[in-house]
C-alpha cells in the first residue's frame, strides 16, 4: 500500500510534518509495510517557511530587522540553496501578532523590516523569492519595504517620509537611483489569496484597516493617500495598476511588489503544491490523506486540504482528511473532493488540553489507526 500524506499544520499544536509523522505512525500500526510519503503543506500563510524548509531540505536563517512598530524583531526565513530561493512570511517582520492590541495603529506600522529580510536573502545569494503576505499589521502601501530596498520615498523638500501610512500623506517623490542593483535580477512569487484592489470600498484601508486599529476617519484618510501614492507610482512605473486584484493585500504591499519588483500574485496553496511537486507523489498512491486544524465550510474556499484533494481527484484517488475539530458545515468538504473526514478528538477536554502537542499527536495516531483498521477489515 502506498499512502501520500499532505496535511496542513494544526496551528498551535502540530506542524505540518509533525502531523504527517503521526499519521504515518497510525498507518504503520495496521500496515507496517505500507509506504507512507509525508509531504509538507501550507497555504502561503503562517507555517509556510517551516513546512517548505523542512520538507524540501532547506535551511532556516534568522535576521534581526525593524519590526512594525520600529523595534528590532528576529525574523526567520528559509533558503532553498539548490534553486537560490528564499521563503519569507511578511508577518515575521511586520505581522499583526507583533503588535499589542493597545498599540495597533496603521498610521505608524511599517513594512520596512520586510525589505530588510529581502536584502539579507539577496546578500546570501537568493534571487528567487516566495513571499507570503498574510497577517500584516500595516497599511503603508509597501513604502517601508521599498525604502529598505533603496527606493526614495520623499517629501516635497526631498527628505524621507516617516514610517507607516502617515508617510503616504506627505509622499511627493519616488526615486530609484539608490535601489540595490541585485533587485533587477530577482523574481517574486507572492502568495496572495485575496482579490481586493488597492483603494475604494473593497480596498486595503476599508476592508482590513479596522482590524489593524484604524478609525473610520483614518480609513478615509488612508484610502485617499493610497490613491495619491498609486498616481505617483504610475509616473515612475507606467504599468502601475491599483485596481489589479490583490494589490490591496497586506495594506497595499501587493501593489508595491507588483509595481516595483518582478512579481506575480498567486494562490498560496498553488505555489506550495507546485514547489513541493505533490502531484508526483499522488499519481501512484493508493490513498491520499490531508487535513488541518479545523475543517469547516471555509475549507473549500481555496484552503490547503481542498488543493490536495483537487490533485488527487485528477487521478481518481480516494481522499481522507483528519482534523483537530470538525464543524457542522464541514460536509461541504465532501463536495470539494474529500471523501471522508474524521475529527481526532476522542474525549471531552478543554481546548488548551486538546492542543497540547503530545495529546494531539496521540489522538492523531489513534484515530488514523482505527480508520485503517476499518480499511484492513474491508480488504478482507
Amino acid at each position: 500500500m502506498i499512502v501520500t500524506v499532505s496535511i496542513d499544520s494544526l496551528k498551535g499544536s502540530l506542524s505540518s510534518l509533525e502531523a504527517g509523522a503521526a499519521i504515518r505512525d497510525g498507518i504503520h500500526n495496521v500496515f507496517p509495510d505500507a509506504e507512507v510519503r509525508v509531504r509538507p503543506l501550507a497555504d502561503g500563510g503562517e507555517g509556510t517557511v517551516e513546512a517548505l524548509v523542512a520538507g524540501m531540505g532547506g535551511k532556516l536563517e534568522t535576521v534581526t530587522v525593524t519590526g512594525p512598530l520600529g523595534h528590532p524583531v528576529a525574523c526567520a526565513y528559509g533558503i532553498l540553496e539548490k534553486t537560490r530561493t528564499a521563503i519569507v512570511e511578511m508577518s515575521g517582520a511586520a505581522g499583526i501578532t507583533l503588535v499589542p492590541d493597545a498599540e495597533r495603529n496603521p498610521l505608524h506600522t511599517t513594512t520596512y523590516g520586510v525589505g530588510e529580510v529581502i536584502r539579507d536573502a539577496i546578500s546570501k545569494g537568493c534571487r528567487r523569492f516566495i513571499v507570503g503576505i498574510g497577517g500584516s499589521a500595516t497599511n503603508d502601501g509597501g513604502i517601508g519595504m521599498l525604502q529598505a530596498l533603496g527606493y526614495g520615498m520623499l517629501t516635497e523638500d526631498g527628505t524621507p517620509v516617516p514610517a507607516g501610512a502617515k508617510g503616504l500623506q506627505v509622499l511627493r517623490k519616488i526615486t530609484t537611483d539608490q535601489v540595490i542593483p541585485e533587485l533587477k535580477d530577482c523574481s517574486f512569487q507572492i502568495a496572495c489569496d485575496v482579490t481586493n484592489p488597492l483603494c475604494g470600498e473593497r480596498g486595503a484601508s476599508a476592508v482590513y484597516g479596522p482590524q489593524k486599529g484604524a478609525t473610520p476617519e483614518m480609513v478615509q484618510d488612508m484610502d485617499r493617500w493610497l490613491a495619491d501614492y498609486a498616481a505617483l507610482a504610475k509616473e515612475t512605473v507606467p504599468t502601475a495598476d491599483p485596481n489589479y486584484p490583490g494589490t490591496g493585500a497586506a495594506g497595499g504591499l501587493g501593489f508595491a511588489f507588483l509595481t516595483f519588483t518582478h512579481a506575480v500574485l498567486e494562490s498560496g496553496i498553488q505555489i506550495v503544491l507546485k514547489e513541493t511537486a505533490l502531484e508526483d507523489y499522488v499519481k501512484d498512491a493508493d490513498i491520499v490523506i490531508t487535513g488541518e486544524g479545523r475543517l469547516d465550510s471555509q475549507t473549500v474556499m481555496g484552503k490547503a486540504p481542498v488543493g490536495v484533494a483537487e490533485i488527487a481527484k485528477k487521478y481518481n484517488k480516494p481522499v481522507l482528511a483528519f482534523a483537530g475539530c470538525v464543524t457542522k458545515d464541514a460536509r461541504a468538504c465532501n463536495g470539494g473532493g474529500i471523501d471522508a473526514y474524521f475529527p481526532i478528538l476522542r474525549r471531552v477536554v478543554t481546548l488548551q488540553e486538546a492542543m497540547e502537542p503530545e495529546i494531539a499527536r496521540e489522538n492523531m495516531i489513534a484515530t488514523v489507526e482505527q480508520v485503517f483498521r476499518l480499511i484492513a477489515a474491508l480488504q478482507h
